[in-house]
């Protein structure tokens, strides 16, 4: 096969086919810090509690566990999630912080989920995990890839894990022995194996969403604060999350939309 990808892209690609993943420096740490500010702000306004200085987002994020009673973290959740994807700007922004990667490992015509997600893990809170799953296993696109923004420093159980490809494979041609199994006994069967993926505010991560991938019970003594998003090119193949639906063109090109357009002359 011909490919015209320039060295970096091929290294890039490369990397992303071996590992399943890359975590790279933020592309527009102006963007990346108004996804947080807005954050900030909006939780302080549902809570009612005073906003910290930006000096001291960290903190506050960090030990949100100790504003709030657990049985009202579901609600606080939604409400936060409801008021970031009301701001016209936000969407823009989480591209922005990605955008020169997002083109060279999927293209530059774009489409992207129409709401952004946020995941709020207490610590030793049980009622927030994911368990093991593949995206693929539930209906998406292959043709998808998770762009995942921590708004904290994440690491060991304050983090999500991720089973690397050369893993995955042996799983894919024994897939019968596992299928059946709780999600569960299925982690237990493959824990050994999974990466923890290490990640600092300022770092982003993107991987591929077919890859096993989930989190645990947070052990750690600060709350875990990370959004998650999906792009995929406007013309591959979807799957049950629909163009229209869950999916909206972001970067369609003018040739592109000169086509969509197009209708031939009527020559009767």
């Amino acid at each position: 096969m011909i490919d015209f990808k320039e060295k970096q892209e091929l290294s890039l690609s490369e990397k992303f086919k071996k590992k399943g993943y890359l975590i790279f420096q933020s592309d527009n740490l102006e963007s990346l810090n108004y996804l947080r500010e807005a954050i900030v702000k909006n939780i302080c306004k549902i809570c009612k509690l005073k906003k910290p200085t930006r000096n001291y987002y960290e903190e506050f994020l960090n030990n949100f566990h100790k504003k709030i009673k657990l049985k009202h973290l579901n609600n606080i959740r939604l409400k936060l999630i409801n008021e970031l994807n009301k701001d016209k700007n936000y969407r823009k922004n989480y591209f922005l912080t990605s955008k020169k990667i997002l083109y060279k490992l999927v293209g530059n015509e774009l489409s992207m989920q129409n709401r952004i997600n946020l995941s709020i893990q207490l610590p030793k809170d049980k009622s927030s995990l994911l368990p093991l799953h593949s995206d693929i296993w539930s209906g998406d696109s292959p043709f998808e890839v998770v762009i995942w923004i921590p708004l904290v420093n994440c690491y060991q159980t304050k983090t999500m894990y991720l089973l690397p490809p050369k893993y995955y494979k042996k799983i894919e041609r024994n897939f019968t022995k596992y299928s059946g199994n709780s999600s569960e006994v299925f982690f237990n069967k493959i824990k050994k194996n999974v990466e923890w993926i290490k990640i600092n505010f300022g770092e982003i991560l993107i991987f591929n969403q077919a890859l096993p991938h989930g989190n645990i019970v947070n052990n750690e003594k600060e709350t875990r604060w990370s959004m998650n998003c999906r792009f995929k090119s406007i013309f591959s193949p979807y799957g049950d999350k629909k163009i229209g639906e869950f999916f909206e063109p972001i970067t369609l090109r003018v040739a592109s939309e000169l086509a969509i357009k197009y209708k031939l002359p009527n020559i009767k």
